[in-house]
């Protein structure tokens, strides 16, 4: 994808389209979030298939290997798709990452706080629609539309479901990352605060988000950068050394490698699509 963000609504037609394409499983440089009015969803994701009747909401994050095939029930689709770049929203992206770890869809009622989860939906599509689309009011919107399913989360799961010994380790560390990402600290660092061997944090990682610690230290840091290229005026140096990199062209070689560009490219190209 190249935009920052995206979202459509997902119609009868376009569903009965989409039968007819190959839909192999995949993965995606993007996150993606799927709110279900009508309709259903066959998904594949984590090697378990499962079949969803609206209402729903589905969050699959950037790089899960997922198959999603949507479908009419009772002659009816009708899903909001919203996708957007993890560094849209950097400062809730790993905390998405925990949330929905464990499961990607959460079934709901059609109650008053799914209709207000569809009209914040409507908001940022007419937003996003406009001549001149404000992407901060899109931020914004967006942030309010997590928190609120991350309400609807908390009433559909009990909390003893969530109290796995992996699960609370891999959400101390997302937690500490986000409080150390800056600083030039490696795995050992964080399997010390956590009490374990660098070798049991990296297999948690591994089995939860098909990452090292390294990777995910490196992730942050890197959607922190995209962040900083776009939305501020510092330079590539000055955001090198805020996140660790003692000299710009290590900070640029660790940049290219991940992302295909150096950071004055993506933040030239950004402009680009933002303008």
């Amino acid at each position: 994808m190249d935009q920052l963000f995206k979202i459509y609504r997902l119609t009868p037609e376009e569903t009965l389209r989409i039968a007819t394409l190959p839909n192999n499983p995949h993965n995606h440089d993007y996150e993606e979030l799927i709110i279900a009015m009508e309709g259903e969803l066959e998904h594949f994701i984590d090697f378990d298939t499962n079949t969803y009747a609206a209402p729903f909401v589905s969050f699959i994050t950037k790089g899960k290997v997922h198959r999603v095939k949507p479908a009419l029930k009772d002659g009816k689709c009708d899903m909001w798709v919203v996708r957007f770049k993890s560094e849209f929203i950097p400062e809730i992206t790993f905390s998405l990452y925990s949330f929905y770890h464990n499961y990607a869809t959460i079934t709901t009622q059609k109650d008053d706080c799914f209709n207000r989860l569809v009209t914040l939906c409507e908001m940022m599509d007419r937003e996003y629609n406009m001549p001149q689309p404000n992407l901060s009011i899109i931020k914004h919107l967006l942030s309010a539309l997590f928190m609120m399913i991350e309400n609807e989360r908390k009433k559909a799961d009990p909390e003893n479901d969530l109290l796995k010994t992996n699960s609370i380790t891999f959400k101390n560390f997302l937690a500490l990352l986000e409080n150390n990402f800056r600083r030039p600290e490696g795995v050992d660092f964080y399997a010390e605060k956590l009490f374990m061997s660098a070798r049991n944090l990296n297999l948690i990682c591994q089995q939860i988000m098909q990452k090292s610690v390294s990777e995910l230290i490196e992730t942050r840091k890197l959607i922190e950068a995209k962040n900083l290229l776009i939305y501020t005026d510092k330079t590539v140096s000055e955001i090198g050394f805020e996140l660790g990199y003692n000299e710009k062209a290590y900070f640029t070689r660790v940049f290219k490698k991940r992302t295909g560009q150096t950071p004055t490219e993506f933040k030239e190209d950004m402009q680009k699509l933002i303008s």
